[in-house]
């Protein structure tokens, strides 16, 4: 292709240059996985042989039958209620306090965001050692507070590991929480406060009549977007607890990456990512109908 054409190409009114590398990322990078994964769902991987055998509709009967299955989304959905309503209580709540132009208030947005470049799995290791028995800091505050005794290992212990894991959960991701919401506020008219105020509505009255009404899009906006994440929980989970202790913190996406890569069941494993798809997928459609999100 000559110079000429290239410059006729990138200068034209046709969108096709420009969507085509796009549309070829999405098929081999979206389109041709999930296919895949159909395909695999119905097939499983034979160690003896070293071949997929096909076995039908036997992976989906098993998930309906498999207590771990059922277990593990119990997890999943508690970890994803808990997680998403304290982001959002405390997104809300920092936003509120940031939403000023204060002294070092720029500063301080700007250090909030830097726990979202840390990566999730460098993240779990940091709360692993912060939670040690022995020398963490956090297992040192709580015994000092008398909220838990020195015998009592945080991500060892049925009652508090899926609490250890969702703490750094978040500790990463309420700033992303934050950061929206100040968007989402310092686009907010200031003309309806200034009437209020002048009316002698207290900040509560405000905040409840008037920042939550007109924030209603963005907060269903921030919500949708955690919980799909929220739903896929692993990194946290693998590097801190590995599921443990027993099946605690076994979330869906945890059991999923076991089956497949620990036992080799890569059709019971590929069943697995699609089950979780699918109940995003309602999830987030309900979601989306309820909220009445419009992009």
């Amino acid at each position: 292709m000559s110079v000429a054409q290239v410059k006729r190409i990138a200068i034209s009114d046709s969108p096709w240059p420009w969507l085509l590398p796009l549309i070829a990322l999405l098929i081999v990078f979206t389109v041709y996985p999930f296919f895949y994964n159909v395909w695999l769902s119905v097939h499983e991987f034979m160690p003896r042989t070293r071949s997929l055998k096909f076995v039908g509709v036997d992976n989906w009967v098993q998930l309906w039958n498999d207590a771990r299955f059922w277990g593990s989304l119990g997890v999943t959905f508690a970890y994803f209620a808990v997680a998403l309503v304290i982001e959002l209580a405390l997104g809300m709540a920092i936003a509120l306090l940031l939403d000023a132009e204060l002294p070092g208030f720029g500063a301080l947005r700007a250090v909030l965001s830097m726990t979202l470049v840390i990566p999730p799995a460098i993240a779990g290791m940091m709360f692993l050692l912060l939670q040690d028995p022995q020398f963490g800091v956090v297992t040192y505050l709580l015994n000092w507070l008398g909220l838990l005794d020195k015998s009592t290992p945080i991500l060892a212990t049925s009652s508090t590991a899926l609490a250890g894991v969702l703490l750094a959960e978040i500790w990463q991701w309420t700033p992303f929480m934050v950061l929206i919401f100040l968007a989402g506020l310092r686009s907010l008219p200031a003309e309806p406060f200034e009437a209020a105020m002048i009316d002698g509505a207290s900040s509560f009255q405000m905040f409840r009549r008037l920042t939550l009404p007109m924030m209603s899009r963005v907060i269903a906006v921030a919500v949708l977007l955690r919980g799909i994440d929220l739903f896929r929980v692993f990194d946290y989970v693998f590097t801190m607890t590995s599921g443990g202790p027993g099946t605690t913190t076994y979330t869906l996406s945890y059991y999923a990456w076991q089956q497949t890569f620990s036992f080799l069941k890569w059709g019971y494993g590929a069943t697995l990512s699609l089950t979780s798809l699918i109940i995003v997928m309602v999830l987030a459609e309900v979601f989306i109908r309820l909220a009445k999100v419009r992009w």
